[in-house]
């Protein structure tokens, strides 16, 4: 006898999470929920004794597992195709390609609030959280990984840069490509992929003494200007640049 067809548990899912809850333990008490039933399509059992919605035991039946679908697991997660779908959707929109594209990248916390698998603390968030790794074209989400807070988010950020590069070339080979990101993602590895791959790129460039001496006096004609004004002022500067051990060339700054 099947009680909640697949179709039924995968809309209860998307619901939950589109009220906010994402965990399935959730669903213990909003089984129960006569708004959420109807939200979800279902408002009784097939049977006296079972509930209109399915608890967090069926649906964690659907989502876990690393094998095969089968009687006890319907749902199997094709990772290469969850990893492409995004720039899939990206590029179908577009009716020709553009001369040039714009690739965000960034990371942000996803704060913890229990003991979850792989929390840790970030210093500058302040507070236990995962550090997922978004790339956005503009209001077109990419690629979104989830990480834990305590890893490099420059260091890794190469492998989804890599994969969405080569999936847009192979549908537009001769687009012009920037990846932009702050000082987090100005690693010699992703600059250096980047180079030799003909991608353009502008990352932030944490300050050190070493720049600020480079950059002293221009650093003290925006000062003057700005006490003589007595507005705000900014100077521009461009110059070849290699860190002492981290960088394998030098590079504009």
């Amino acid at each position: 006898f099947v009680e909640y067809r697949v179709e039924d548990l995968v809309r209860q899912r998307i619901m939950g999470l589109a009220l906010g809850y994402e965990d399935l333990n959730d669903h213990d008490a909003l089984r129960h929920d006569l708004i959420f039933g109807l939200a979800s399509g279902r408002l009784s059992g097939g049977r006296a004794n079972c509930a209109a919605l399915a608890g967090k035991s069926t649906l964690n039946r659907l989502e876990r597992s690393g094998h095969k679908a089968d009687r006890y697991c319907r749902i199997i997660a094709d990772h290469e195709a969850l990893a492409t779908l995004f720039v899939t959707l990206f590029l179908d929109q577009h009716e020709h390609a553009p001369a040039r594209i714009v690739l965000d990248v960034d990371a942000t916390d996803d704060r913890i609030h229990g003991h979850q698998e792989g929390r840790a603390f970030h210093g500058y968030y302040g507070h236990n959280c995962y550090l997922p790794l978004y790339v956005f074209c503009g209001d077109h989400l990419l690629s979104a990984t989830l990480r834990t807070a305590d890893r490099d988010p420059g260091k890794e950020a190469l492998a989804d840069i890599r994969r969405i590069v080569e999936q847009i070339r192979s549908r537009w080979p001769r687009v012009r490509i920037l990846v932009r990101g702050d000082s987090g993602f100005a690693r010699d590895s992703l600059m250096t992929w980047c180079e030799d791959n003909h991608v353009d790129f502008l990352f932030g460039l944490a300050g050190n003494t070493r720049l600020y001496d480079q950059i002293a006096s221009l650093s003290a004609e925006v000062r003057d200007e700005a006490a003589t004004t007595g507005r705000a002022a900014r100077g521009f500067a461009s110059f070849d640049w290699i860190t002492k051990d981290s960088w394998t060339r030098r590079r504009r700054v």
